[in-house]
């Protein structure tokens, strides 16, 4: 778990609700948006290389 302390308490907040509270079809959104946001940064990261 110490892994998981070094993030920000959203994330941590997030984690905790995908494992105990979002429904099937909330966690298919989440994925998505997730998924969404990661690509968008690494695309940023790499243009600024």
């Amino acid at each position: 778990m110490g892994n998981f302390d070094r993030h920000p308490k959203s994330i941590k907040k997030a984690i905790r609700y995908i494992k105990q509270d979002a429904s099937k079809e909330q966690l298919i959104e989440i994925k998505k948006l997730v998924n969404q946001a990661i690509q968008r940064r690494i695309q940023s990261l790499e243009l600024e290389n």
